[in-house]
């Protein structure tokens, strides 16, 4: 049956205030700094994978909570011109909707959020009939959406049994307490987490022990190692792909635009060893450009650069 979406996203919707300079640094005590740039963009991983997501040509369409305020008209209007499906978000009035301000050297980063409706979704808000018009559900900042964790496992369970696969991201936890996973990953079909995340998940100092306590049968890991590119896991395949020589501008969204890369790959049948090359390319030539979307590449553009590489 053809399905109105190859990717539905079930996730956060905030804007990201970007501020830029290469040698930023804060002051207080009324202190003025001028800087190389402030812009607002699209922000919340899961709007910027959906930006990647159709960026590359994939049908996709999202549900999340907004408020009826000015970010989260902002954030609507901006997904629809990416030929993002935004029918299903629910606008709440008695919500604010969340923002984040990125102070951004380049390289690195701090960020300040809003937390706002971000948390707000509910699994069962992600309707059955929902999951039948998608062949994919992908959920990132798993800490972040506090009432979507709670029934995730159930949502997952719920989508298996529509033939629908899944993925997550699960982006870092600000209390670094990392559960949840037991009841989450065996449900899992693609599991995207950095380094960083997948050691602290997995309980690990090594990445092999990480892979080896993460990794479900049938499913698929694929951790971020950002300028020392990737490596995956699953499905009885082993995979490494390096990260594409760019020019950084800005890293944000970079992990986003990976897994965008990764998921295509994935729903096109492809080998893990070329889902995590795409993955890479797509992740590395949206660093290019400041903010998580300017950058990322259409899919003849991501294909060439594969080709090359």
């Amino acid at each position: 049956m053809l399905k109105r979406y190859d990717i539905l996203v079930a996730g956060e919707i905030n804007p990201d205030l970007i501020v830029s300079d290469p040698s930023l640094t804060i002051r207080f005590g009324q202190h003025e700094a001028m800087v190389d740039s402030m812009s607002l963009v699209v922000g919340s991983s899961s709007a910027i994978f959906a930006c990647g997501a159709a960026r590359l040509g994939l049908k996709v369409g999202f549900i999340g909570i907004a408020g009826d305020d000015v970010f989260g008209r902002f954030m609507l209007e901006v997904l629809r011109q990416h030929g993002i499906d935004v029918a299903p978000v629910i606008v709440d009035s008695k919500l604010r909707t969340g923002a984040s301000v990125i102070l951004s050297r380049g390289e690195d980063r701090a960020i300040l959020t809003f937390a706002g409706a971000i948390g707000a979704l509910e699994a069962d808000q992600v309707t059955d009939e929902l999951l039948l018009q998608t062949r994919h559900l992908h959920v990132a900042s798993y800490f972040l959406q506090a009432q979507l964790r709670r029934g995730l496992p159930l949502l997952f369970q719920r989508a298996h049994a529509r033939s629908v696969t899944t993925s997550l991201d699960p982006n870092w936890d600000p209390s670094e307490t990392w559960g949840g996973f037991d009841e989450v990953l065996p449900v899992t079909d693609v599991f995207l987490p950095n380094r960083n995340e997948a050691l602290a998940i997995a309980g690990a100092t090594d990445l092999d022990v990480a892979f080896a306590r993460l990794c479900r049968p049938n499913a698929v890991v694929a951790i971020k190692l950002g300028a020392l590119g990737a490596k995956a896991q699953g499905r009885g395949e082993v995979a490494e792909a390096a990260a594409v020589p760019v020019r950084v501008v800005d890293t944000v969204g970079a992990g986003d635009s990976f897994d965008a890369g990764f998921v295509y790959g994935y729903l096109k049948g492809w080998r893990l060893a070329d889902c995590l090359r795409l993955a890479c390319v797509c992740g590395s030539l949206s660093t290019e450009a400041a903010g998580g979307t300017q950058g990322q590449p259409e899919l003849q553009r991501a294909l060439e650069r594969l080709e090359r590489n």
